[in-house]
């Protein structure tokens, strides 16, 4: 589905995210050097939430350079900030009120916003202050194949100008409108992480990975970095599908 895409394979979830935090401590090190800051786009779900909660503890709460790191969001769901439903508050609980990252260097989608239109156009501008390419995108893959908020048939699919969008009711639970970024702000990133993890997964990677390529049906599928690198982040259950050279 993509141009030589990166593995990393570990036996569970623990070792997946532990061998991800060293993976990103070293490389927001690197982007900091060369550029003055490190941003960070951030996921919803269960396996990005244990991965947040390990980077908020030590060692590296203290190892990675939270002062210049900048804080974005992949997608959000259509509620106030302060719903449990909320990206941004699961990411706030988890990781952001625990490390020393400037509140101004957080730049979270208003998902309570009455136009949606107008909060998708607002982070755009934001997303162009980094010349368009994010350092880290953090994506998962959900049951149907979908990530971000990019979801199966979605009318946002073939959106190749906008960097950021609403989108109707979304199909999976939550049932809500939700803010997403577009393919176009996701293969402009640097480096694309998607974490996936549990048997439940298995079939559905195994599909995306070595099935019929069509992203309308599969939006995952649509993601391949334009001149930075895709790495999938797996554990052995998720993985046990594919059929990979050793």
């Amino acid at each position: 589905m993509t141009d030589n895409p990166s593995f990393l394979i570990k036996p569970n979830p623990e070792q997946l995210i532990q061998s991800a935090a060293a993976r990103l401590a070293e490389y927001a090190e690197q982007c900091v050097a060369e550029r003055g800051r490190f941003s960070f786009a951030l996921s919803g779900g269960s396996t990005p939430k244990a991965f947040y909660e390990l980077l908020a503890d030590e060692p590296w709460r203290s190892n990675i350079p939270w002062k210049q790191t900048i804080i974005l969001f992949g997608d959000e769901r259509a509620v106030p900030h302060d719903d449990e439903r909320s990206n941004y508050r699961m990411a706030a609980h988890a990781l952001l009120h625990q490390v020393g990252i400037l509140p101004e260097n957080i730049w979270r989608l208003r998902g309570e916003a009455e136009n949606l239109d107008e909060a998708a156009q607002e982070y755009e501008v934001r997303l162009n202050e980094l010349d368009g390419q994010i350092d880290l995108n953090l994506l998962g893959m959900g049951p149907d194949g979908h990530t971000a908020s990019l979801f199966p048939q979605s009318p946002v699919l073939t959106e190749m100008q906008r960097l950021c969008v609403s989108t109707p009711v979304a199909p999976l639970e939550p049932h809500v409108r939700r803010l997403t970024l577009t393919y176009s702000a996701i293969n402009a990133s640097r480096q694309v992480w998607i974490m996936v993890t549990g048997k439940s997964k298995a079939q559905r990677l195994q599909q995306v990975l070595e099935g019929e390529h069509d992203p309308h049906q599969l939006p995952v599928q649509g993601v391949h970095p334009l001149d930075g690198e895709l790495l999938w982040m797996l554990d052995a259950d998720a993985a046990s599908g594919l059929h990979l050279n050793s």
